[in-house]
């Protein structure tokens, strides 16, 4: 019977917090949305150095990880939310296949566009030469592009 009272009590706790977050997002979209995609690309940061690279606490970069969320106030969120909304604009909706178009345009379009601005901008701020930044860019991209 705790276990499921502590369930509760933290189901409970964080409808709460997603009911502010919502609020807080219709009030402030941009601050919110740039903070959030700050604060997800340096938990993402985090979770590369600990989990996948098994770096340990006393090898974790944090000016890397600082890095990386300046990124994310700084290119990621207002780009990203500014693409979320001419989106909105141009293909307005909310049936499935507005959601299937905005789907397409969204990965055709945008996305490979976005990987080689994301690339280019965390080579730059990782000291890599722009054609070190195209080779990497060039790696990761399928060959249409290349």
């Amino acid at each position: 019977r705790l276990r499921e009272a502590v369930a509760q009590l933290a189901a409970g706790g964080m409808a709460v917090l997603w009911r502010s977050y919502q609020r807080l997002l219709a009030q402030h979209p941009w601050k919110v949305q740039i903070l959030t995609a700050g604060s997800l690309v340096g938990v993402g940061d985090v979770i590369a150095q600990q989990v996948v690279e098994r770096r340990g606490l006393g090898g974790h970069s944090g000016r890397r990880t600082l890095k990386m969320m300046a990124i994310g106030f700084c290119f990621v969120g207002p780009v990203v939310g500014g693409w979320y909304q001419l989106l909105d604009r141009l293909i307005p909706g909310n049936t499935r296949m507005v959601a299937l178009k905005k789907m397409v345009l969204d990965q055709v379009g945008f996305a490979p566009c976005f990987l080689g601005c994301f690339l280019a901008i965390t080579g730059a701020l990782n000291g890599l030469s722009a054609e070190e930044s195209w080779a990497k860019i060039r790696r990761v991209s399928p060959e249409p592009c290349g």
